[in-house]
């Protein structure tokens, strides 16, 4: 696939949530990488309910934890942080193809250390309402890879 975009989920706490994205993640063409400890098992039923029968054609690596994660990267692929903490809309942002989209666990979101050394490309998704903290990782996710292929013209 000409976009290439890799998701990134930072210990994940909720199977019904991966289990949508990893089913995005096929539609998309996109690799998901998950961080450890997960909140669940991979052979979780409501994990494959999610995913349906796709997930065994998911493109999904798993990581002992985020810094083995990091090391794994390439130096040059385009990083994108995404917080409700962030300052700019991620609407300002331009995707590179390879870009490796970063999403917290949906009760602590990234690690404060990781969203502070990255600042400048910590972007969050506009929210309308101040009543709603933020929106459901799975939605984030969504919003932000089909973001990505629109900017990417694919």
């Amino acid at each position: 696939m000409p976009h290439e975009i890799n998701v990134v989920l930072v210990e994940p706490e909720i199977p019904m949530n991966t289990g949508t994205i990893g089913r995005l993640c096929l539609a998309t063409g996109s690799t998901l990488h998950l961080i450890e400890p997960l909140g669940f098992e991979i052979s979780d039923r409501q994990l494959k309910r999610a995913g349906l029968d796709y997930w065994k054609y998911v493109n999904v690596k798993i990581y002992p934890d985020l810094e083995m994660f990091l090391q794994s990267i390439p130096p040059s692929a385009q990083r994108v942080f995404f917080s409700t903490k962030g300052e700019k809309s991620f609407f300002q942002h331009a995707f590179q193809p390879g870009a490796y989209l970063f999403f917290g666990s949906e009760t602590r979101g990234l690690p404060k250390s990781l969203l502070q050394s990255n600042q400048e490309i910590t972007y969050r998704i506009p929210q309308y309402d101040k009543r709603v903290r933020s929106i459901n990782i799975a939605n984030a996710v969504s919003v932000a890879v089909y973001e990505a292929i629109r900017q990417l013209g694919v």
